[in-house]
């Protein structure tokens, strides 16, 4: 991989808090953008599904689900590092199809598991930033039971808009695409990006999650 290290990214001290997780910023805990969206979030779907299938399947769903996620991370992120990659047969061969049909796309790398706030606002850590297809980006890795669209990741790409806001905010740059590479259980690679209009519309849709996490919408 063509890993150019372009700016200081430097890691921020990650805590988890029963009310979500939090960063440590110049000595103030920020909410993860994570936290803010499931702090506002209709949950209706959630808990209709939670009863549905029962407590304790959902449990054993949401944790199989973290743990192959957080493994296909690891194993990119020692692919990305140039570091010999290996794992659990499921999350190695997931990680292999993001790396054959996503990674392939990616022209340079200037970080990987990148931790990126808004001052007084907002942290988190997003997957890798570089150029995707010569075109500077925010990128995340997802893996999903089965198929999604569009309509239903719209999280997903708020978390892009949020880590770009960041990243601009940051280092002066003017990132605008956003990237997610996901893959299915059943082995299919999905691709989304979100770039010009589409992309501003989701930043406006993290400012007003931002603004409603924090009770501040439609204040002077």
């Amino acid at each position: 991989m063509n890993l150019q290290q372009k700016f200081d990214y430097t890691p921020l001290e990650r805590i988890d808090r029963p009310d979500g997780r939090k960063y440590l910023v110049n000595g103030q805990e920020l909410p993860s953008v994570t936290t803010i969206l499931s702090a506002t979030k209709d949950m209706t779907y959630l808990t209709e599904w939670r009863n549905a299938v029962g407590e304790t399947e959902a449990n054993r769903i949401v944790t199989e689900s973290s743990n192959l996620g957080s493994n296909i991370h690891n194993i990119l992120e020692d692919y990305v590092r140039g570091k010999e990659i290996r794992g659990q047969y499921m999350a190695l061969t997931l990680a292999k199809l993001i790396i054959k049909k996503g990674l392939c796309n990616v022209d340079e790398i200037w970080g990987a598991e990148v931790s990126l706030y808004s001052e007084g606002l907002f942290a988190g850590t997003t997957d890798l930033v570089g150029l995707h297809n010569g075109i500077p980006a925010i990128m995340d890795y997802k893996n999903s039971r089965q198929e999604k669209t569009k309509e239903m990741i719209e999280d997903y790409f708020m978390q892009l808009a949020a880590y770009s806001t960041a990243h601009n905010d940051m280092f002066g740059t003017n990132i605008k695409k956003g990237v997610i590479m996901m893959v299915t259980r059943a082995g299919k690679y999905l691709e989304f990006i979100i770039e010009g209009d589409e992309f501003t519309k989701y930043e406006i849709m993290w400012a007003n999650k931002v603004c409603a996490y924090y009770d501040t919408c439609g204040r002077d």
